[in-house]
C-alpha cells in the first residue's frame, strides 16, 4: 500500500498585508485545497504572522520547519509564493538546499514549482547553479590573499586544532587541551578502534572544546590531522555552505606550515597506518545498477524486486514472484511506444489550456465580484454613522452583503487552488512527455545512464502480480488506451495479462 505524503504548510504575512485579501487563513485554505486535489495529507502548519521576510531562518517556526524536514516528519512544504518563503535570496538558496538534502518537495502555488513533479525538479537544478555561481564569486575575491596568509603562519579563520590556541598570529599548544590530544594517540594504538577510545575518554570525564562528548568520528579527525606531529596543513579544505560538508582542495594547493608538535612523527605515522589499514577492509565499492528498471519493479505484496542471481529476474524475496529483466524491459519499452503514439500532445495540451482559462475566469470573475460587494459594503457605512439610516435599515442592507463576501471567501482559496493545480499540471506533463518521447526518438544512441535517468524521470513504480503488470508513469496526460483514467494526469497505468 502507497504511503500518503505528509507535507506541511507555510503561512508568512507581513503586517502591511494583513488585509482580507492576503490574511493567513487565506493563504492557508489556498494551500489546503491543493492539497487535498493531490491526495497527500497535511502535518502541521507553520505560522509566521506579522513576520517580514527580510530574515526568515532564526524564526522558531522556521527552525521547526527545517528541523521536521530533517527527520522526515513531512517531506513536502506547500506556500503561496516563493517571496512568502523568504525575501532574502541567502536563504532561499539555503532553504532550497536543505530540502535537496533530505529529498523533500517545495512547491510554490504562484510560480507553478512542485518539486514532487518532473519539471519542478528543475527549479533545484537552477537554485543549486545560483548557489554555486555565489560561492564561486566570493571564493574568487579571497583566492589570491589565502596562500600567501598560509605560507606566513597565519590563521585562515576558524578555531586552532584541538590541543593547540592561537596567541596573535602563532599557533601555540594548549596545556589543558594538549594531553588530551596525546592520549588520544596512545588510546588508539592500544585498543585500535575508534569508539573504544571515544568511549574511554567520555568515561575519564573528558568533553570537546564546545562540551560535547567525543565520537569516533572526532576521534578520526584528530588521529588524521598532522598538526599534532608539527605540521600543521592550512588552505586545504572548502566547505560547501553554512551548516553543509568540507571538502578536500587539490592537494597542489595545500600550504604546511611547522608549528610546535604534541607527539612524535612515530606515533602519528603508526596510528595513520592502522587506520589506512582498517579503511582498506571496511572499503566498499558502490555496486552501479546494471538495469534498466531497478529499484523501480515492486511485488504485489509491496516488497520491491531485486535481480538477486545470474538468471536475469527480478525476484521478490517474501512471495518468490519473478520476471525476467529482458522481458520486462521489452514490455516496458512497448507500452511506452503505444502509449505515446496514442497521446496527441497539441490536442491534449489545447483542452488543459481551455479548462484553465475556464478557471482562471471564473476566479478573476469572482474575485472581481468581492470588490464591488466590499465597496457597497464600505458605502454604506458613512450613511449609518451620520444617521440617514438606521440600525434596522442599515442591517437589513449590510448583512446578505457581509454573507455573500464570506462565501465568496471561502470559495476563492478553492478556485485558486484549482488554478494552482491544472496549471502545474499542464506544464509538468508537457515536459515529462517531451522527455518520453526523446527515450524513444534518440534511443539507440543513448548511453545507459541517460536511458535510466528519463526512465526515473517519467517512471513511478512498475508493480508484477502473478498474472499482471501495472505501469504506473508519473505527469503524464491520459491516452485513449490507459484503463485507469480517473486518476487523469496524477498517473496512467496499464495492465498487461
Amino acid at each position: 500500500m502507497e504511503t500518503v505524503k505528509q507535507v506541511g504548510i507555510w503561512i508568512r504575512v507581513s503586517t502591511d498585508m494583513q488585509v482580507q485579501g492576503e490574511s493567513p487563513e487565506h493563504h492557508e485554505q489556498r494551500a489546503r485545497f491543493y492539497i487535498q486535489s493531490r491526495g497527500w495529507e497535511v502535518v502541521t502548519v507553520y505560522r509566521l504572522d506579522a513576520v517580514s521576510g527580510k530574515e526568515v531562518m532564526p524564526h522558531p517556526e522556521a527552525q521547526r520547519m527545517i528541523k521536521d524536514i530533517r527527520s522526515g516528519k513531512i517531506t513536502g512544504l506547500v506556500f503561496s509564493k516563493l517571496a512568502r518563503l523568504a525575501r532574502n535570496v541567502k536563504e532561499l538558496l539555503q532553504f532550497s538546499e536543505i530540502f535537496r538534502e533530505e529529498e523533500a518537495d517545495l512547491i510554490s502555488l504562484s510560480e507553478s514549482i512542485d518539486t514532487s513533479s518532473a519539471v519542478g525538479r528543475m527549479f533545484f537544478v537552477l537554485m543549486s547553479a545560483m548557489a554555486e555561481w555565489e560561492r564561486e564569486e566570493i571564493s574568487g575575491r579571497v583566492a589570491d590573499s589565502v596562500p600567501g596568509r598560509a605560507e606566513a603562519g597565519k590563521p585562515l579563520g576558524g578555531q586552532a586544532s584541538f590541543g593547540y590556541k592561537w596567541n596573535k598570529w602563532r599557533l601555540e599548544i594548549d596545556p589543558t587541551e594538549a594531553p588530551i590530544r596525546k592520549l588520544v594517540y596512545e588510546l588508539f594504538i592500544q585498543h585500535q578502534r575508534k569508539k573504544r577510545v571515544s568511549t574511554i575518554l567520555n568515561d575519564l570525564g573528558h568533553r570537546t572544546r564546545n562540551g560535547s562528548k567525543f565520537s569516533d568520528t572526532t576521534v578520526d579527525r584528530l588521529l588524521r590531522d598532522p598538526t599534532a606531529k608539527g605540521e600543521r596543513r592550512a588552505n586545504y579544505t572548502k566547505s560547501l555552505g553554512d551548516n553543509k560538508q568540507w571538502i578536500l582542495k587539490p592537494k597542489e594547493d595545500w600550504v604546511t606550515v611547522s608549528c610546535p608538535a604534541i607527539i612524535d612523527a612515530e606515533t602519528w605515522d603508526k596510528c595513520n597506518q592502522i587506520l589506512d589499514e582498517q579503511a582498506a577492509r571496511n572499503r566498499r565499492s558502490g555496486k552501479k545498477t546494471r538495469y534498466l528498471l531497478a529499484g523501480l519493479v515492486k511485488c504485489s505484496c509491496g516488497k520491491t524486486m531485486y535481480v538477486i542471481s545470474s538468471a536475469r529476474n527480478y525476484t521478490c524475496t517474501k512471495c518468490k514472484n519473478r520476471i525476467s529483466v529482458d522481458d520486462l524491459d521489452e514490455i516496458y519499452q512497448e507500452y511506452l511506444r503505444g502509449y505515446l503514439h496514442d497521446v496527441e500532445p497539441v490536442t491534449y495540451l489545447n483542452e488543459g489550456m481551455v479548462l484553465l482559462q475556464e478557471k482562471e475566469q471564473l476566479l478573476e470573475t469572482t474575485q472581481e465580484k468581492r470588490k464591488k460587494l466590499r465597496k457597497q459594503m464600505d458605502a454604506l457605512i458613512p450613511l449609518r454613522l451620520e444617521g440617514e439610516l438606521d440600525k434596522e435599515h442599515f442591517a437589513e442592507l449590510y448583512k446578505p452583503l457581509e454573507e455573500q463576501v464570506h462565501q465568496l471567501d471561502v470559495s476563492i482559496p478553492e478556485l485558486e487552488a484549482e488554478v494552482d493545480y491544472w496549471r502545474i499540471q499542464l506544464t509538468t506533463s508537457d515536459a515529462v512527455l517531451s522527455e518520453a518521447k526523446t527515450l524513444f526518438n534518440q534511443w539507440e544512441i543513448m548511453s545507459f545512464d541517460q536511458k535510466r535517468g528519463i526512465v526515473e524521470t517519467i517512471t513511478e513504480f512498475i508493480t508484477i502480480d502473478k498474472e499482471d503488470i501495472t505501469i504506473s508513469l508519473a505527469y503524464l496526460p491520459p491516452s485513449s488506451n490507459t484503463q485507469n483514467s480517473q486518476h487523469n494526469l496524477r498517473d496512467s497505468c496499464w495492465r498487461s495479462t
